[in-house]
């Protein structure tokens, strides 16, 4: 039988929930990226690698086997030797499991930073994607609310530096010590178990497993039980209460505004005193930005030593669809003017890559359709490379490409290129 060769192959199609990104998206991706660099080292927190997979039981001891995230939503699966390994959900618990196996006690406390791809099996919608990128940051080692305070005004200025602080609410809240969260739990389960006829199935599911989770449900049958529950405050020690004072302060004296959300919480166990969300209604019912909190009782419950921990983690999609425009270097294409000049283009443009100027060449084309093609790129300027009429050695003139030019930026380029620049024109002067 043969092939009938007319048939088309089918593309495979990416995998429901990941993206592509190419261009203006892809631009503002990579300047919250930057961004983020640029502020971390500001502020001495170093960069980190952790792999992207993990044997299962790091995330199903520190999100609690009962999550959402480990019930319905980890890309887990047995490897060739039997092992159950895991895409990793989220970073703080890598981080964790690298701070034991690798000794970093040693350098607590350790201010660390990465960013990179997490993997959520979840209905995808507006920011929100089963593989995402977030950008994540850590104080491992200390029990000083200093450390909280310096990671939010870090959150804060990086928030700023981006130009989206604009509608973006830090709200803020007190988990307590070990003693004001058992005893703020016994509360809350008395409070629900006199309201268990009233309370939706999930929030039932919850009161015996995680009753704090309670609080924050969606449901609305649960909503008039849940805003009657009793707040931390009244169950709050006076070493919980000067923890979250300090913290404060450190904001105030940082001039960073914030607001108290006594709703706000986490669910599990290890999680003490700060929690908080960087928050907006700029994109939709899924407002937070960036959140995160103090976590001292995570390392023990993965097998280590007693650490007391805070960090957050923000989605770099969700930051990218709030930045309006990303920064851009100016960029000047080298264009010359016969085929005979083509090594000469690449060595001016090698000049100019080294002096640090965005350059560009086609690799097609005569000389006006190259112009053509420097336009379509969004090129500032062209540099022409065209032969010296006395004895055939190159000559350079660069031609405004664009409106409104950056007349300093093209006086660096002209010093850069040194003798032999014929000079400026507007663009009307080229091809």
């Amino acid at each position: 039988m043969s092939k009938d060769k007319s048939a088309k192959i089918p593309t495979p199609q990416a995998v429901r929930g990941t993206q592509d990104m190419l261009g203006d998206f892809a631009d503002r991706f990579q300047h919250v990226v930057d961004t983020f660099d640029r502020v971390r080292r500001l502020y001495g927190y170093k960069r980190i690698e952790v792999p992207v997979i993990e044997p299962t039981a790091v995330f199903a001891r520190s999100l609690g086997e009962t999550t959402d995230v480990v019930s319905k939503e980890m890309y887990s699966f047995e490897d060739r030797g039997g092992e159950s390994v895991t895409l990793r959900p989220e970073f703080t618990a890598g981080i964790a499991r690298a701070y034991i196996t690798n000794g970093w006690q040693q350098y607590a406390p350790l201010k660390v930073a990465t960013h990179g791809p997490l993997f959520r099996y979840e209905r995808p919608q507006k920011g929100r994607y089963r593989q995402f990128h977030q950008l994540d940051a850590e104080v491992l080692g200390s029990d000083s609310p200093l450390a909280d305070a310096e990671l939010l005004v870090f959150a804060d200025q990086l928030l700023k530096e981006l130009g989206i602080s604009e509608g973006v609410t830090l709200t803020l809240n007190t988990l307590g010590d070990a003693a004001s969260r058992d005893a703020w739990r016994a509360a809350l389960v008395e409070h629900f178990e006199a309201h268990r006829g009233d309370l939706s199935e999930d929030s039932l599911a919850r009161l015996d497993k995680n009753p704090m989770r309670i609080l924050d449900s969606k449901d609305p049958k649960d909503r008039p039980i849940a805003d009657s529950a009793p707040d931390i405050d009244a169950f709050l020690t006076g070493e919980a209460q000067d923890f979250f004072g300090a913290v404060t302060s450190g904001l105030d004296a940082a001039g960073v505004a914030w607001e108290r959300n006594a709703r706000l919480v986490r669910g599990l166990d290890y999680y003490r005193h700060t929690a908080f969300e960087f928050v907006t209604d700029r994109l939709g019912a899924q407002g937070t930005v960036l959140g995160g909190g103090r976590y001292d009782g995570l390392i023990e419950a993965l097998g280590g030593p007693p650490t007391p921990a805070v960090g957050w983690a923000a989605g770099i999609e969700r930051l990218a669809m709030l930045v309006e425009s990303a920064p851009v270097e100016p960029l000047i294409a080298v264009i010359p003017d016969n085929p005979s000049l083509e090594g000469d283009a690449i060595n001016i443009a090698y000049r100019l890559r080294q002096q640090g100027f965005r350059t560009t060449i086609a690799y097609r084309g005569n000389a006006k359709r190259q112009v053509e093609i420097a336009r379509k790129v969004g090129a500032d300027a062209a540099l022409y490379v065209r032969p010296q009429p006395d004895d055939g050695s190159s000559r350079y003139h660069l031609t405004e490409l664009k409106p409104d030019p950056d007349r300093l930026f093209l006086g660096r380029v002209l010093q850069a290129i040194g003798p032999g620049v014929g000079g400026l024109s507007g663009g009307d002067s080229g091809f």
